[in-house]
């Protein structure tokens, strides 16, 4: 049976993959930004990747719900935009009073790190995305 046809599995890998990765870019990207360490950055990656793992499930999850429902099959730019920007708009509503609380900022400041992350990780999540489905295969919801 190829992945496609295994949903959970499917939406494991992806998760772990994508959130390895992006534990990666975060601590670097939060070691230039921010007065931390390398421990202080790779930590609250760590923890911000767990937040961002159980959110990318549940999200797929919802997301290919409504890609099931859908007349129009695959996974058009458009539809590939979409899916970047309402995970990342909802992981910045969970993430946003973590980053101020962690890096003792204001909200603005977090925010503002929050944008550096947002814009790197719409790139990402965009490419990564579009690189796994080549990979792998499209999902049932999509085919």
């Amino acid at each position: 049976m190829a992945l496609h046809d295994r949903p959970t599995l499917r939406r494991l890998i992806y998760a772990t993959t994508f959130e390895s990765g992006g534990v990666l870019m975060s601590t670097a990207l939060l070691l230039l930004m921010a007065d931390t360490t390398a421990g202080g950055s790779l930590a609250f990656s760590i923890l911000a990747s767990t937040v961002a793992m159980l959110w990318n499930l549940a999200f797929n999850a919802m997301f290919e719900a409504w890609e099931s429902r859908q007349t129009t099959r695959g996974r058009s730019f458009a539809r590939r935009t979409a899916h970047a920007l309402l995970f990342e708009a909802g992981l910045v509503l969970m993430l946003l009073p973590l980053t101020a609380w962690w890096f003792s900022v204001n909200l603005l400041t977090a925010l503002a790190y929050e944008g550096v992350l947002i814009v790197a990780f719409l790139i990402y999540t965009w490419a990564f995305t579009f690189a796994f489905d080549r990979l792998f295969g499209l999902p049932a919801s999509a085919r």
